[in-house]
């Protein structure tokens, strides 16, 4: 998800604040590293006069330095267009290094004929930035004029030219779209030139950004700059389920992500044999049930039998060459199972048993368990054999004895000793209430 003003060019982004330092460089996605940069070039050099300069988007142009005018990557500057006017932007390369891009984009040196005017001064970049805070205002006044037309389109993005006399108007549409009456419109709004661009559904989401289902930007917004087609054979060859869901990005399209390791499952497929389906032996026919094709592993397994019988594939193309020469093995050979690494075996002993995970469930799990037996026990009413000994005996009589006969029974007495024991509190205890009453009263008296 490039960040809104550094997609224009290299200034200070606006979006993550990381000034072009983020984890997937999506604040520098046009930013071409110049490795020649730190060479010396001989006396006699000549400089090469032809620049390659940024804009918004993924748009780039290679423009004529006839002035010599010493550039560096980063800068500012006022170029030519086609359509008359000016428009401003960020230098990307430098010298010998454009001849390679040129190269790359087969660019000709004879059809670059735009110039590059001057350095931008204040005053331009100022109206290059006035006109940057009209984009996103203009492109909603749009939209409602294209409703109010009935129009069948999407307007995505809108790009100011440097010197605010003429814009140019993204947008994405399934067929043909008569935008004759939406332009007049729009010129009488906005008092500008327009036009008009159509572009794809993988180049609006480059121009918008995201978060794709991988959790991370999207790949066209950050760094991808020219989209490859996509089929649903490098699905088919990766063994993914076709699910549009699944395998469908932001732009509705196909993941560009699905032939990135397309190659290496090619290269993966070139031994596995073709069209093996049936192994027949003399034991029955044996059927394909899977294929590993990076460890060189197929299964195969025979009727009302659930074991499964991994084969290499030079055994496989073995077998099938006797299926075709007419000779029926006896089975499919021995069972060679994948041979897996031993375990590590640890250079320590454990002996705290801090590296169980469960070694605070089976305490938990202990102390409960005593305390469910100590709650039986508690429960449990006293055995002969476990009768009481003769001095608590004589402790509890005496504890009768000293405690005045209430009228209760003994049994009742004993259940609830310090019911009783409250209960005597409360005779023995003086009468507060009453003290205070005659203290008041005599207080009376005596005045």
């Amino acid at each position: 998800m490039g960040c809104g003003s550094c997609s224009t060019g290299g200034c200070a982004p606006a979006g993550c604040k990381s000034n072009g330092s983020c984890l997937t460089n999506g604040c520098s996605k046009l930013d071409v590293y110049d490795w020649l940069s730190d060479m010396d070039m001989p006396s006699n050099y000549k400089p090469f006069n032809i620049v390659e300069i940024k804009f918004k988007g993924s748009r780039k142009d290679f423009y004529l330095n006839n002035d010599n005018i010493y550039l560096e990557s980063g800068e500012l500057v006022a170029v030519e267009t086609t359509t008359g006017g000016y428009d401003i932007g960020h230098v990307s390369v430098t010298g010998e290094l454009v001849r390679m891009q040129m190269l790359k984009r087969r660019v000709k040196e004879e059809e670059v004929v735009k110039k590059i005017y001057r350095k931008a001064t204040p005053t331009d970049v100022e109206k290059w930035k006035a006109a940057k805070d009209l984009e996103w205002e203009t492109m909603h006044r749009s939209r409602k004029l294209a409703l109010e037309l009935g129009l069948s389109m999407k307007i995505s993005d809108v790009d100011y030219q440097g010197d605010k006399s003429k814009a140019t108007f993204y947008y994405t549409a399934e067929g043909r779209v008569d935008f004759r009456e939406l332009i007049k419109r729009m010129a009488e709004s906005f008092r500008i030139r327009i036009e008009m661009r159509q572009i794809g559904m993988r180049q609006e989401a480059s121009r918008l950004g995201g978060i794709g289902s991988c959790g991370r930007e999207l790949c066209c917004s950050t760094w991808l700059t020219d989209f490859k087609t996509v089929s649903t054979s490098a699905a088919r060859y990766q063994n993914l389920s076709l699910n549009t869901l699944k395998l469908a990005g932001q732009c509705g399209k196909l993941k560009c992500c699905l032939n990135y390791e397309l190659d290496t499952y090619m290269d993966a497929l070139k031994g596995i044999p073709d069209n093996v389906h049936v192994l027949k032996t003399e034991k029955g026919d044996a059927r394909l049930q899977k294929t590993d094709i990076f460890k060189k592993l197929m299964w195969f397994s025979y009727p009302m039998d659930d074991n499964w019988i991994p084969l290499e594939i030079s055994k496989v193309k073995e077998i099938q060459q006797q299926n075709k020469d007419g000779v029926l093995p006896p089975d499919l050979g021995e069972t060679k199972e994948p041979e897996s690494k031993p375990a590590k075996v640890l250079d320590y002993e454990n002996v705290v048993g801090q590296d169980s995970l469960t070694r605070l469930d089976e305490r938990n799990r202990n102390k409960k368990k005593n305390k469910n037996r100590n709650k039986n026990q508690g429960n449990k009413p006293q055995q002969a054999g476990n009768a009481p000994r003769p001095q608590q005996v004589k402790a509890a009589v005496s504890s009768e004895a000293s405690t005045p006969n209430s009228g209760a029974p003994a049994e009742k007495r004993e259940a609830n000793p310090n019911a009783q024991r409250n209960r005597n509190n409360r005779r023995n205890r003086p009468n507060r209430n009453k003290n205070r009453n005659d203290q008041q009263k005599g207080n009376e008296s005596g005045s």
